[in-house]
């Protein structure tokens, strides 16, 4: 079987990992921590990088940042991973969910403005397989009504939108390297600070509410308990096996390009004759080939290529169950207005194998083109 997903070795985590165990530190903010930030603050042009746990833990740090509470609400795509409105839930506020774009499945930026209230306080964009949102008018939007936009860019890195990095262009922004993402750690986040005036309080909530950090540099004779936060922290190896994978960013994502291209082309007659649609890609966006999907005409068609492709040996799987329509998304959120586009792509999207180094992606295009033309 072909699984969907195979994480990735670089071949030197192993050697980061036994010097970070030599430096004798292994809970968080290490050496590797510290190069960690600042690969990610040079490479994407944030103010400051700050890694977690998880892409979940960066936006919960994002939500506990703009003082979130009852009843407030944050714009986002109901086409999303359920951290993304959990981490505005748990503050208490309202996930007001707006439906996608059909091309990028992006949210439909053109929606935005009759969604907003007097208790709109942010939108949160999700920047899908890679592809960057209309991020030009979201803050345009955005600076009109005084929201703070968050750049969910959990499959975001290294991409761009008009020259500029996904998440350098919101106040804030989160990363993943979850084993599924491109750039790795098993489980692992980060969160990006771009407006500074967020900065040195990210710091503070990360660190379980205290001026720890400024401690430890000589700022404060001693540190103690100052905000609200929690244990939002990596420890030391996984920042080291992340750090090692950053050495090969590039080199990865050329490599995942190249599959994804294969792809591209292989399903481009298919697209012609109508049996599926292939993703669309801006020419102001760059992407990381995150991810590689096909859209297929019914819920029926999408279920049979499955099973297809199941018999072949080939793993392929759907995403989202949308949120505005989950039992939860119900209880705490609400639709601002029509999701036919959401709820069409969540019947009809398939997502295919592409992981590094060995995928063998000529059966997994021969096992496709068997289902689409049974």
């Amino acid at each position: 079987m072909i699984p969907f997903n195979k994480p990735y070795m670089t071949g030197a985590e192993l050697e980061a990992i036994a010097q970070a165990h030599a430096n004798g530190h292994l809970s968080g903010d290490g050496q590797f921590t510290k190069r960690c930030h600042g690969w990610l603050e040079e490479r994407l042009g944030c103010a400051r990088a700050l890694l977690t746990h998880s892409c979940t833990a960066a936006l919960e740090m994002a939500a506990l940042l703009l003082d979130l509470g009852p009843g407030d609400e944050v714009i986002l795509p109901s086409f999303t991973f359920v951290s993304t409105a959990n981490a505005f839930v748990l503050r208490g506020a309202v996930p007001v969910f707006v439906d996608i774009r059909a091309d990028t499945l992006n949210l439909d930026e053109s929606l935005i403005e009759a969604a907003i209230t007097p208790r709109t306080r942010a939108i949160c964009v999700v920047h899908y397989a890679g592809v960057a949102c209309e991020m030009d008018e979201i803050m345009d939007i955005a600076q009109r009504h005084g929201l703070v936009v968050i750049e969910d860019a959990a499959q975001g890195i290294l991409s761009t939108y008009r020259g500029r990095p996904l998440g350098s262009i919101g106040a804030l922004a989160a990363l993943s390297f979850h084993e599924t993402k491109n750039i790795i750690s098993g489980e692992g986040g980060a969160l990006l600070v771009n407006d500074v005036t967020f900065a040195a309080r990210a710091e503070v909530i990360r660190e379980k509410g205290t001026n720890r950090s400024q401690f430890f540099r000589g700022q404060v004779d001693k540190y103690t308990w100052v905000d609200i936060g929690s244990s939002y922290l990596p420890g030391e190896i996984t920042a080291a096996f992340l750090y090692a994978q950053m050495q090969h960013a590039d080199g990865i994502t050329d490599a995942r390009l190249a599959l994804w291209n294969r792809y591209h082309a292989a399903f481009s007659a298919h697209e012609e004759r109508g049996q599926v649609r292939r993703p669309i890609v801006p020419a102001h966006c760059t992407h990381n080939a995150h991810m590689y999907y096909l859209l297929f005409d019914s819920l029926d068609a999408r279920t049979r290529a499955i099973a297809s492709m199941k018999a072949d040996g080939v793993s392929a799987v759907f995403h989202y169950i949308p949120l505005h329509s989950a039992p939860a998304g119900r209880r705490c959120g609400r639709a601002a207005g029509d999701m036919a586009v959401t709820d069409r792509v969540s019947e009809t999207l398939l997502r295919l194998p592409l992981w590094l180094p060995d995928l063998d992606v000529d059966r997994v295009i021969a096992s496709v083109a068997r289902a689409l033309d049974a």
